[in-house]
């Protein structure tokens, strides 16, 4: 019998709810959150929940995404994520948040980047809310066509970070545009790429927004948060949806991730880790290694040996 399979979570959140301030789960509820209503959320979730609920997996680093701390104090999320880590030996990396488009992007970069766990941004830009609907916000303040977020967008690469793409398919032809235009700064599409409509039409239109976000070559996926706002996760439901992102990429540019404590609102670990390990279960170990750990340690330079 083989070993179990290393896990990097390359995509999860912590929160403190009495320590820190969180807008989105105190006091100004996000109206369009993608999965309906999530009070279940409104609770803390700090990492012996996370390795409660990791327990029998060989989880051997973490990524701690933005949480949507406090805007006021964006640089303090990553400073308590050191803490954090130093008390619990994780999370491993950390992506954090600035407005790309404020004038302070800059300096709010400089404080992030003096923690040596920091590794990218994740900062979504202004999206629609259905595709019918994409091109009314083509050059908003925040959008991907804002000179003043092009402007901090490319200040990634000068402090060596990554970027986590964060938006609903129907924009990805204008992340690959921007893509395009800065080869040099890394990226990995969130949770996707958000294919919400499972209809035959809705997948036709997410299969062909993938291929062309895929084809800037420094774009990676995370396969994660698959679930539906009014479905349960059902592995037959996503088996399609995970093959078919990883022949658009290619095994090589995807990474696991499980959106704890996101994803529980529809399923928990075990269920997404055991369902898209089933689903790769016939791929060489080794390309199931660059899934489940290799990519997502290369690509947030973690020493995972």
């Amino acid at each position: 019998m083989s070993d179990p399979i290393k896990i990097v979570d390359a995509h999860h959140h912590l929160w403190d709810l009495d320590q820190n301030y969180y807008p989105w789960l105190s006091d100004m509820p996000e109206e369009h959150f993608f999965l309906g209503n999530y009070d279940a959320l409104k609770e803390n979730f700090m990492p012996d929940d996370y390795r409660a609920e990791t327990a029998g997996y060989n989880v051997v680093a973490t990524v701690h995404v933005d949480a949507e701390w406090d805007r006021d104090a964006q640089a303090a999320e990553t400073a308590w994520l050191h803490e954090v880590a130093e008390e619990h030996g994780m999370p491993n990396a950390v992506v954090g948040h600035v407005w790309l488009a404020k004038p302070n992007c800059e300096d709010v970069l400089a404080d992030h980047c003096q923690y040596p766990m920091m590794r990218g941004i994740r900062s979504k830009p202004v999206t629609s809310l259905s595709p019918d609907k994409a091109h009314t916000v083509l050059g908003e303040p925040g959008s991907m066509q804002d000179p003043n977020w092009l402007a901090g967008y490319a200040l990634l690469h000068e402090f060596g970070l990554t970027y986590d793409l964060r938006v609903p398919h129907w924009h990805l032809p204008e992340a690959a545009d921007v893509a395009a235009k800065f080869p040099e700064i890394p990226v990995v599409l969130n949770h996707t790429g958000f294919p919400w409509d499972r209809s035959e039409d809705g997948l036709k239109a997410w299969r062909e927004n993938m291929r062309i976000i895929a084809e800037a070559p420094q774009v990676m996926v995370k396969i994660s948060e698959l679930g539906l706002k009014d479905a349960p996760w059902r592995l037959e439901d996503n088996r399609r949806v995970v093959l078919e992102a990883i022949e658009i990429f290619g095994i090589e540019r995807c990474m696991f991730a499980s959106n704890l404590p996101v994803c529980r609102l529809r399923a928990n670990f075990k269920t997404i880790a055991d369902g898209i390990m089933d689903i790769v279960k016939d791929f060489p170990r080794e390309e199931q290694e660059m899934l489940f750990s290799g990519n997502a340690a290369g690509f947030y330079q973690l020493d995972i040996d």
